[in-house]
């Protein structure tokens, strides 16, 4: 079960001119939900921008609601633990969950937590904030993090399961995020 004190948040690639490519509204909504429950919590976020020169920044609205310790991480490699600095930047947190999410699901998020797997750390995929341009490519990807062994997830599950009981003091906060 994921406890707020052991788990980390990473969101990749979530720029600009990808998102243009798919449901724009329902990923960054879901993914805006999710950083502000980010802050409500006092969670770490990671947030990776594949290579931004040409495929834009995170969008405005997500950097918006991101918690004023997110890191956010340039990157070209596909897997983010393929860039230089990311395994060291990811371990200072001593966090052994990871909650991920972001685009394109069949090749960045998949590959990256293949990685966290094969890194030992314990990796869930919030599918409900994980996309792709063709939904074949996703539900590939999808299956294939599922074999490896990553638990797939949604939104309002890991909301609820991080506080366990509607007497936790965040319980109304967390509650009319989903509202």
């Amino acid at each position: 079960m994921l406890n707020t004190d052991d788990t980390i948040i990473l969101i990749i690639d979530i720029q600009e001119k990808l998102v243009n490519m798919l449901e724009k509204d329902t990923v960054s909504a879901s993914a805006a939900k999710l950083l502000k429950a980010a802050k409500i919590f006092d969670m770490p976020v990671i947030i990776t921008e594949q290579y931004p020169k040409g495929l834009g920044t995170t969008l405005e609205s997500l950097k918006q609601e991101a918690p004023e310790s997110t890191v956010f991480f340039e990157k070209t490699a596909f897997s983010a633990l393929r860039s230089d600095g990311f395994k060291e930047l990811l371990s200072g947190y001593n966090r052994k969950n990871v909650l991920i999410c972001g685009i394109e699901g069949h090749i960045c998020v998949y590959q990256t937590a293949i990685d966290l797997l094969e890194e030992g750390y314990q990796v869930e995929v919030l599918r409900d904030i994980t996309a792709s341009r063709k939904d074949f490519e996703l539900n590939t990807g999808i299956e294939k993090m599922k074999q490896a062994g990553t638990k797939i997830t949604s939104l309002e599950v890991v909301l609820f399961e991080l506080l366990k009981s509607s007497k936790h003091p965040n319980f109304k906060e967390i509650q009319g995020l989903i509202k």
